[in-house]
């Protein structure tokens, strides 16, 4: 078997409004991943957008920005604790997001953000809760 029949070429879909964009890098699904593999997604906020405002009963989330520079605004839904963590391109470092813990994304800057996720569970509509943080 010839190398280029050895690889694979995945098609992604990138998903686009006016926050920015999103696209997921792994699905969970994909041939020759361990017995069991998240998803990997890259999301944009354009100029002061915002993104997230939800939490999830089940799955657990790493964020690491990769571009830009973004508040991250935390609320854990039982005890009603807030917290805030500035984030910046300049000052990598990955947040680890407990389930049952809301998130909100705010880009506070003219350039764009982007953020580099992965969640140990594959989407399931029915594990992302809307939920209002104030900031």
């Amino acid at each position: 078997m010839s190398l280029i029949e050895q690889v694979k070429v995945i098609p992604r879909v990138l998903l686009s409004d006016d926050r920015g964009w999103f696209l997921k890098v792994m699905t969970g699904n994909e041939e020759n991943l361990p017995a069991y593999t998240g998803e990997v997604y890259l999301t944009c906020a354009t100029a002061f957008q915002v993104k997230g405002g939800h939490y999830h009963p089940i799955a657990l989330e790493w964020f690491t920005l990769i571009k830009g520079s973004c508040d991250l605004f935390l609320e854990d839904i039982f005890t009603k604790e807030v917290s805030l963590v500035q984030l910046s391109e300049s000052d990598p470092k990955t947040i680890f997001i407990p389930n049952n813990v809301a998130h909100l994304l705010v880009n506070t800057q003219k350039e764009e953000f982007i953020l580099l996720s992965y969640t140990d569970q594959l989407f399931d509509p029915k594990d992302t809760i809307n939920y209002e943080i104030k900031y």
